[in-house]
């Protein structure tokens, strides 16, 4: 494959956005697909080995892949079949390491300096200066980085990554190698800058609570495929698998079938009948189907008096697992029918009241409106690339 020359940096539509399309068999595994939009922030979700750190890579052009197509700003960085791909150099990407990656022996103006190249050289100091003051350093400027805090080496590795005006910023876990105060201050202050800066950024993380909190939308990875890109409340409610569901750690996914009888259609699993708000319309009667129920969605009966509402799904199951976090009691239950348990918390004090013990048999309702339909359970993890 061969660079282009400067004639590729003209640009061929008027999109801000971020267009990712990249797939190749190995060595490592992809087919990724996901957009991020000018002054959007998407987190790229999953376990390790499932790509995140490669696709980052990619996009900065420090990575090739066999396959695929990269557009950011109206202009394209990288398409395989037309052998074409943008120096790291032309690309304007600004890239936060998980490490940080500062120069040692510069101080941190100089390591924000290093990005200022396309300035005048009498201007690259005071831009560097405003710049770290930006992001609150003002006073640190010729302090090496030894001498600065975890919180404040990151701090110049943002200054530095959007001095060079990028077209892009790419975050690689920026926050890992920092304590949990400092990293919620992080947090906010990157929270706070978006709002400055319009140009797509992706987030690389573990964290999903940390995800949920900062980006628009997310894209779940696993063994380089793109399994579902929508907003943190998507896809922690409405997963688009079993895989999915389980990647971003939700636990009440359990397998059913579509039955029909003369009160209408029904989700059977094992001895009950479930009534599903919507989407079993579309299936029909004897389909297997996976289904996910939110916590949120599970109501514990008041002791002594179950509920009996048809759209509140009673079910009975037995406790197997209890473990008190503090105010909130995680509970789950074990069915006689499959081995999976379904999972969902109350208030401590409500545990208690209840007089809730393992061992018991309880009364739960599964809430018709939480149940959702995943009617292809084809898609299996399988094993994640390097």
């Amino acid at each position: 494959m061969v660079d282009d020359g400067e004639s590729a940096n003209v640009p061929e539509a008027s999109s801000e956005r971020l267009e990712v399309s990249l797939h190749q068999p190995g060595p490592i595994p992809l087919a990724a697909e996901f957009q991020c939009e000018a002054g959007e922030l998407l987190a790229l979700v999953g376990p390790s080995g499932s790509g995140k750190t490669t696709l980052l890579r990619a996009i900065a052009g420090l990575y090739r892949p066999a396959g695929g197509v990269i557009r950011c700003a109206g202009e394209t960085w990288f398409d395989a079949e037309a052998q074409r791909s943008l120096r790291p150099q032309q690309r304007r990407v600004g890239l936060v390491f998980q490490d940080y990656a500062l120069f040692p022996h510069l101080t941190a103006r100089a390591n924000v300096m290093v990005a200022l190249g396309h300035l005048p050289t009498p201007e690259r100091r005071p831009a560097a200066e405003r710049w770290l003051a930006r992001v609150r350093l003002e006073g640190l400027a010729d302090r090496l980085p030894a001498e600065l805090s975890g919180g404040q080496r990151q701090r110049v590795a943002l200054a530095r990554a959007l001095a060079r005006g990028p077209r892009v910023l790419l975050l690689d876990e920026p926050f890992s190698a920092v304590d949990q105060v400092t990293r919620r201050r992080l947090q906010r202050e990157l929270a706070l800058l978006r709002e400055e800066i319009r140009i797509p950024i992706v987030l690389v993380t573990h964290d999903l609570d940390e995800a949920a909190a900062l980006a628009d939308r997310l894209c779940v990875l696993h063994g380089g495929r793109s399994l579902q890109q929508a907003t943190a409340e998507q896809i922690f409610h409405r997963p688009a698998s079993p895989a999915v569901a389980r990647l971003v750690d939700r636990h009440n996914v359990f397998a059913g079938s579509v039955m029909d009888d003369e009160a209408g259609r029904w989700l059977h699993w094992g001895p009950w009948r479930l009534e599903v708000a919507c989407g079993l319309e579309r299936l029909a009667p004897g389909q297997r189907v996976s289904w996910y129920l939110p916590p949120s969605d599970v109501v514990l009966h008041r002791r002594g008096r179950p509920s009996r509402g048809e759209r509140e799904n009673p079910v009975r199951g037995l406790i197997v697992e209890m473990a008190v976090l503090g105010s909130i009691t995680s509970v789950a239950l074990a069915f006689d029918h499959c081995d999976d348990t379904l999972r969902f918390e109350l208030p401590t004090h409500a545990a208690r009241r209840n007089g809730l013990v393992r061992g018991e048999r309880v009364d739960v309702s599964l809430l018709a409106t939480g149940i959702h339909l995943m009617p292809d359970a084809s898609v299996i993890l399988e094993p994640p690339g390097r």
